[in-house]
């Protein structure tokens, strides 16, 4: 083995050790394993190559980092829109929330009507304030203006 070889063999040899560490911690898209990597000055085509072969291996899934995302920001008390857009931004594009929101809490509006119970009393008649109040809490927490509009109707909140 020449040189050229040896070092891209230690650093493919670091890549794959830090990325393993990130992996014992909590799971990773692919797309934030190359981020963080990246950050490490490491070369692009060797971070592809670990990556790629801690997918084949089973360390690495997209789909159980994106599970695990999902069910953990419902916890949190997130709707569908938010959640969709920040597994985008970590590079998960095609994933189908709705069967984790079923496993967890049962449905989006069985979790928004408990987002919305935990942060306001019930109340039948809001002043107009007070609506578009609670209102863009729910939007800001991922809700749609729908199921913010369903919700309303449901618990005969009025303005």
């Amino acid at each position: 083995m020449n040189e050229a070889q040896t070092l891209q063999s230690s650093e493919l040899k670091s890549i794959n050790d830090y990325c393993l560490g990130l992996l014992v911690r909590r799971e990773h898209s692919q797309k934030e394993l190359l981020n963080k990597a990246l950050l490490k000055g490491w070369g692009t085509d060797n971070i592809v190559i670990v990556v790629d072969e801690l997918a084949v291996q089973g360390w690495q899934s997209d789909l159980r980092y994106a599970e695990s995302y999902t069910r953990h920001r419902i916890n949190k008390g997130y709707g569908p829109l938010w959640i969709s857009y920040e597994l985008r931004k970590n590079g998960i594009d095609n994933f189908n929330l709705d069967d984790t929101v079923r496993q967890t809490v049962g449905s989006w509006m069985d979790l928004l009507e408990q987002v919305y119970s935990k942060k306001y009393k019930q109340a039948s008649v809001l002043d107009r304030n007070e609506w578009a109040k609670r209102n863009r809490f729910l939007m800001q927490r991922g809700f749609s203006s729908t199921m913010i509009s369903t919700l309303f109707d449901h618990l005969n909140i009025k303005f």
